[in-house]
């Protein structure tokens, strides 16, 4: 059977947190219906534009910033 999601191709895997660090996810969301999938994927782009371009990825950081303002 064919998953409709768009993890089609990837395996799916379970991960064990802490409370507190699911509420910071939680709190990273730029929305409430993102998933942690999104949320984690978005952090780990932001890091490594960091070792790339700081600037840039100080700059995509306050565009998420001010997304959540405006929601």
């Amino acid at each position: 059977m064919k998953s409709t999601t768009k993890q089609q191709n990837n395996e799916i895997t379970t991960i064990k947190l802490s409370k507190k660090t699911k509420a910071r996810l939680d709190n990273l969301k730029t929305y409430k219906r993102e998933t942690y999938e999104d949320t984690i994927s978005k952090i780990l782009g932001i890091l490594n534009l960091c070792k790339v371009n700081p600037a840039h990825a100080k700059s995509k950081l306050l565009q998420i910033d001010r997304q959540k303002l405006f929601k």
